[in-house]
């Protein structure tokens, strides 16, 4: 069926409002724009779902979300009558159109038999991870689209253990929406007669109860908080979120008296009117934080991202300026306090190990091997870290204290199998208490791990392609780069070509081919000659293709100028 016919057989479906037709007869005379729409459907992957929001086949709507649930329903059916009573967790984000997303889901894994318990309100997604393990259930679905512009939502899906969907099952999920009609195979009931029959449950306060007793389990060194919790003060910002609740709460149980939440940012709104992006990635959208920490005199200032997964800090400088810490700056500094804060509490694992990726700062290996911890890597995404962690864990071969990436997402404790942004602000706060302690701030701290371990520098750059156009101009580079591996990168030799698709690295010297440990990933790496490594990859949510420049060096200043360096020559892989 070509995207014409698809669009016309949208457009005459009785499953559209009134308001949906309305908007497809909108884009009759725009070819591009149905064609964009309609080509063909989002690819449902190891992250699920993840588009813009309107009318049409490849974008986020309910009739999207209803055909990617009916499949997941079918995948859990197909686990037996067990899995069915176990049911799935639902929760939502913040987003336009995220809690119709997930009472939509809700009342069609009801009308194929399986429980649900549904939470009340927008909740932080680590929530979920944590729920699905909490109470047992088969799987989750988290609507929410994350860090991403406001005009994106996105469908996540967790197995059993509180992880993203495995690919194995994600590729049946994948298949059964093939097999499935978008409007004809879906069923559905209604939800508040599902929740009549006892299919849908609500989950609320007795949840969040549960999940921040285990958030505070995780802090360490309490004592350090009390001799602070007067003087030291803190800015918090959701950026709009589901962080808003959680926490300040856990500051507040943390025993932190001067914390100071962003007014204007504490408001609901999937608009995230205040911002450009909600990416805490991103310093610009910290204005109002650092206008709110000058005027009290802050030390600190902490964000999450709109599902309160991911973290973004500024700290103080003795100069008084604030300035931003990268996601590798503060998953450095966090990974080298809970080894050191464990050491010093006598309770730091004989087999203890940190895990992070192959795109996250070498010098989270540095940092653990000069502590006697080790280090694991994974490809990127929290899916792989907790699959790690699992591995390690049940084989005995090591017990996993922290995970980051350095997208600013961290991982602690045995609860979740995501990031969590609840925990990681609890202890990067309990962690500035401590250095405040030693008349230090973050900053300091980082400036110290720098001089204990070395220096790097990091950077990440996105080269965005939008449109269909950019979708096949991705594929392009990474097939070429494939198979026709770079030589040098900015004047600079490679010394070792790695294919993460084939598994294979490569010493360009000799010829010589090696395997490595992970595979079947669209990911190419480049040491080079200077001790750089230079990663490519597409994004798995965004038209972008991600270069990631990891430098390290006698002294910061000959960091940044490798950082400078690559980052000048990184556009040109768009001409490939």
């Amino acid at each position: 069926m070509s995207y014409k016919d698809t669009y016309e057989k949208w457009l005459n479906s009785p499953a559209l409002s009134p308001e949906e037709r309305a908007e497809l007869e909108s884009i009759r005379n725009d070819e591009k724009e149905i064609e964009s729409r309609f080509f063909g459907p989002l690819e449902f992957g190891t992250a699920g779902l993840r588009g813009t929001m309107c009318v049409g086949l490849h974008q986020m709507n309910r009739h999207i979300v209803a055909h990617a649930t009916q499949a997941f329903a079918e995948v859990v059916k197909a686990e037996g009558a067990e899995a069915c009573e176990k049911g799935v967790i639902v929760i939502h984000d913040c987003r336009n159109h995220s809690t119709e997303f997930a009472r939509t889901a809700a009342a069609i894994l009801a009308a194929n038999g399986i429980k649900v318990k549904l939470f009340d309100e927008l909740r932080p997604t680590p929530e979920v991870s944590f729920a699905v393990r909490y109470y047992g259930a088969q799987a989750g679905i988290n609507i929410t689209a994350s860090h991403n512009p406001k005009e994106y939502n996105g469908y996540k899906v967790y197995w059993a253990d509180g992880a993203q969907l495995p690919p194995v099952h994600a590729d049946v999920v994948a298949a059964k929406m093939k097999e499935l009609d978008v409007f004809d195979d879906v069923k559905t009931m209604d939800l508040e007669e599902a929740k009549a029959q006892g299919l849908v449950t609500l989950l609320g306060e007795e949840t969040d109860e549960a999940f921040l007793e285990q958030v505070m389990g995780q802090v360490i060194d309490r004592a350090s908080v009390e001799q602070v919790a007067d003087t030291f003060g803190i800015v918090y910002t959701p950026f709009h979120g589901t962080g808003y609740k959680l926490i300040p709460e856990a500051l507040k149980r943390l025993g932190m008296k001067k914390v100071y939440c962003v007014p204007e940012q504490m408001v609901i709104d999937g608009d995230f009117p205040t911002v450009a992006s909600p990416n805490p990635e991103n310093p610009e959208g910290f204005y109002l934080a650092v206008d709110l920490a000058k005027a009290h005199g802050c030390d600190l200032i902490v964000g999450s991202d709109p599902d309160a997964d991911r973290v973004g800090v500024m700290v103080k400088t003795s100069a008084g300026d604030y300035v931003v810490l990268s996601g590798n700056q503060t998953g450095i500094l966090l990974e080298d306090y809970a080894i050191q804060a464990r050491k010093r509490a006598g309770i730091l694992p004989e087999n203890a190990y940190v895990n992070t990726t192959i795109v996250s700062s070498a010098m989270a290996t540095k940092v653990a091997e000069a502590n006697g911890v080790k280090c694991a890597r994974t490809f990127t995404g929290f899916k792989f870290l907790g699959e790690k962690k699992d591995k390690l864990e049940k084989s005995g071969e090591g017990k996993v204290i922290y995970s980051y990436e350095e997208s600013c997402g961290y991982m602690f404790g045995d609860y979740v199998r995501d990031k969590d942004a609840v925990t990681a602000i609890a202890i990067v706060v309990e962690m500035a208490a401590y250095y405040a302690t030693q008349g230090k701030t973050l900053y300091d701290a980082l400036m110290d791990c720098y001089a204990k371990y070395g220096f790097y520098g990091e950077k990440t750059l996105n080269l965005v392609m939008p449109g269909l156009d950019g979708m096949a101009k991705m594929a392009g580079i990474m097939q070429r780069l494939h198979a026709e591996p770079l030589t040098e990168v900015a004047g600079t030799p490679v010394v070792v070509a790695k294919d993460y698709q084939t598994g294979t690295a490569t010493d360009l010297a000799t010829g010589k081919v090696e395997e490595m440990e992970l595979k079947d990933s669209n990911v190419v790496a480049y040491d080079l000659a200077d001790g750089t490594t230079f990663i490519i990859r597409p994004s798995g949510t965004e038209p972008k293709i991600k270069v990631y420049i990891l430098a390290n060096g006698e002294t910061q200043e000959a960091c940044d100028a490798k950082v400078a360096k690559y980052n000048a020559f990184a556009p040109s892989i768009k001409e490939l």
